[in-house]
């Protein structure tokens, strides 16, 4: 059993990361940290903690997960490998791609694994696009399109997070899950262009980005904001056969905040009218229909970590995407 400490107790530590942990039996969490909240109130069988020395100097614990504000992603990154425990960090794993090689080498160095919290690999729609395009039901890929927009005039309470730092504004937030969909697609691509936008009233960061990548014949357009109130596709992709439109998001975080866990009936599934529509042609035939989304689920994620750490098998995220993925960021903000 691995024996795992969450520092924080924000949207990631408390719905997206402890239910997931609880509901694998090969996870036993331990300990939360928190000096806001107190997280046996929801969890009670969980310890509280204040402090990350408290977490470091616990024998028992094998795995801390990172889940504080980003500014803070490399230092104690460092400071739990250097204790000797394994680590998962929240996106973005750090503000630059020279601090993210600095912690991989570091882990190497103590014998210890790093995993970067990019749950949104399995995601619904995006395990749906996977399938499409590795059928190859639109043909050859030509062009694919990602939005990840929310409609959030009122800066975030969390001011954190609305505070100009290392790691911070959107890019670095809803931009680590498209880029890291895009890379797991389609690699490193041959060039990157991009901007970033700040559009709310009084905001200080990025609040809005329109990235462009390059990989030849194929061209990736990713795009957010949080002025956003009508539902735009969520991915647009065309190929030399066809094209596939999707509506919606991937239902897992609003249904851990609605407290429909794991494992509990219906969870991660999609209601019909967000299925996707495709037009194509199969076998010589016309065909436009709609594409039940596949169920999603971030529990191999998880399990993938207890595999690698207790029997040595191939970690899921090759730590080398995340490099390539904030190098993308760093070229953007740069340029």
């Amino acid at each position: 059993m691995t024996t795992v400490a969450i520092l924080g107790f924000g949207l990631s530590g408390r719905y997206l990361q402890a239910p997931f942990f609880l509901a694998n039996p090969n996870f036993r969490l331990k300990t939360i940290v928190s000096n806001t909240q107190n997280p046996q109130d929801i969890y009670p069988g969980v310890q509280k903690a204040t402090s990350l020395e408290a977490v470091l100097a616990d024998p028992e614990i094998d795995l801390v997960s990172v889940a504080s504000p980003n500014e803070t992603h490399f230092a104690y990154t460092q400071q739990c490998l250097r204790a000797g425990k394994h680590v998962l960090t929240e996106k973005p794993f750090t503000p630059t791609a020279a601090e993210a090689e600095e912690l991989i080498a570091l882990a190497k160095q103590v014998g210890k694994h790093l995993f970067v919290f990019q749950n949104r690999r399995w995601d619904s729609d995006f395990l749906t696009v996977q399938k499409v395009i590795s059928e190859g039901l639109i043909g050859e890929v030509l062009s694919y399109e990602a939005h990840f927009n929310r409609y959030k005039p009122v800066l975030n309470p969390k001011k954190w997070k609305e505070t100009i730092a290392p790691g911070n504004g959107i890019l670095y937030d809803l931009g680590a899950h498209t880029l890291d969909q895009a890379i797991v697609l389609f690699g490193k691509p041959k060039s990157v262009w991009g901007q970033t936008f700040t559009q709310r009233e009084h905001s200080e960061v990025d609040d809005a980005f329109d990235v462009r990548l390059d990989y030849g014949k194929i061209k990736v357009t990713l795009k957010s904001s949080l002025l956003v109130r009508e539902d735009t596709p969520r991915y647009i992709i065309q190929g030399t056969k066809g094209s596939f439109v999707k509506y919606g998001i991937d239902v897992q975080e609003d249904h851990l905040k609605a407290g429909i866990m794991p494992g509990m009936p219906g969870f991660g599934i999609e209601t019909e009218a967000n299925w996707a529509t495709i037009n194509t042609e199969v076998g010589g035939l016309h065909l436009r229909g709609r594409v039940e989304t596949l169920p999603g689920n971030w529990a191999p994620l998880f399990q993938n970590m207890h595999e690698v750490i207790s029997a040595g098998q191939a970690p899921l995220i090759d730590m080398q995407d995340i490099v390539e993925q904030l190098r993308v960021m760093e070229a953007v903000k740069v340029g």
